[in-house]
């Protein structure tokens, strides 16, 4: 019986000389069910005050060695394990700052009909410090089960919050879900701009996601499937909205500068034409969009070629006879 009660006194009194000897101790390693992994640091802790090089501060009368006990959140709450020190007092931090010993890290989602999602950790644990407002009732810790946007907004996973009261609501799309300016290469009229900041400031995202679009790339839609209200033609139908045959209102239109030889140069006026006809007047019948590598002659005008085809002195001036109004002379 002497020896029994002799062997742990030793043993401890090794371990404390030990570390006035410069023995290592390592880190331990905990895994949780519901919270990730925990690294407890003995090199951080051995040396804090009430500790002090003292293993007898926490063994056995905290952590007992020798047995294999599991404390929940709650058993700390109360005084156990991390708790007995872990109270919020004398400088040291209290449980509930979990962030403290928990890993969390930025959390990017891959969500199909939308595209990448951050969610960032760091954001919402500057306002809500407490972790137990989401964790385990709305979240459990590690990859959960997806949650569909009409779900959110029935106050399920982030729905529970972004409702508009305690914070901004779901249906405020942009706020979470990553949108950029979308380029369109279209190649009959060159590369038009869909700006996703001008058309979110007046319209909400479930407008047009994913009844007219899913996220990412979709199939071309061409003029005449939009003047039949397909894609963009939806709302761009001259009610609410300025309609799809108004092309240059998102098609980028330049005054064009045409070399002539023997004759001068010619300026061509998108501006002047437009405020007297439509863009489908011209394109794509008489003219394609972009340069044509073909050159009209004035005598193909004057048959109805080109320009020729307004240009006949009935609905415009004549190619023939009023030349010095297109070209400078």
């Amino acid at each position: 019986m002497r020896f029994r009660f002799t062997l742990p006194l030793v043993a401890c009194t090794l371990a404390v000389a030990g570390l006035a000897f410069g023995i290592s101790i390592k880190d331990v390693v905990f895994t949780t069910k519901d919270a990730g992994k925990i690294v407890f640091s003995h090199k951080v802790h051995i040396g804090k005050k009430g500790i002090e090089n003292n293993c007898k501060a926490c063994h056995p009368a905290i952590f007992d060695m020798k047995k294999k006990v599991t404390y929940t959140m709650a058993d700390m709450e109360k005084g156990k394990s991390c708790g007995a020190c872990h109270t919020g007092k004398d400088g040291v931090f209290p449980l509930k700052d979990c962030a403290r010993c928990h890993a969390v890290k930025e959390i990017t989602y891959q969500v199909k009909s939308a595209g990448p999602t951050p969610f960032s950790h760091k954001k919402h644990l500057a306002k809500y410090s407490d972790c137990g407002a989401c964790h385990p009732k709305l979240f459990k810790a590690g990859r959960n089960k997806p949650v569909t946007m009409a779900e959110m907004e029935k106050g399920k996973s982030c729905g529970a919050c972004h409702n508009g009261k305690s914070a901004f609501s779901v249906d405020e799309c942009a706020r979470c879900h990553l949108v950029k300016e979308v380029g369109l290469t279209s190649k009959e009229t060159g590369k038009i701009i869909f700006s996703h900041k001008l058309h979110a400031a007046k319209r909400k995202c479930g407008e047009c996601h994913n009844k007219l679009y899913e996220a990412g790339r979709n199939k071309p839609v061409g003029m005449a499937a939009m003047e039949k209200g397909k894609s963009c033609g939806a709302c761009h139908n001259g009610k609410g909205l300025f309609d799809v045959k108004q092309c240059a209102k998102c098609h980028p239109v330049r005054a064009v500068k045409f070399k002539v030889s023997g004759a001068g140069p010619v300026k061509f006026s998108h501006d002047v034409h437009l405020a007297m006809y439509s863009c489908n007047a011209c394109h794509t019948k008489i003219f394609k969009a972009g340069r044509s590598a073909r050159v009209v002659t004035m005598l193909e005008m004057e048959k109805g070629k080109s320009c020729g085809a307004c240009h006949d002195g009935k609905k415009a001036f004549s190619v023939r006879e009023d030349c010095v109004k297109c070209h400078d002379m």
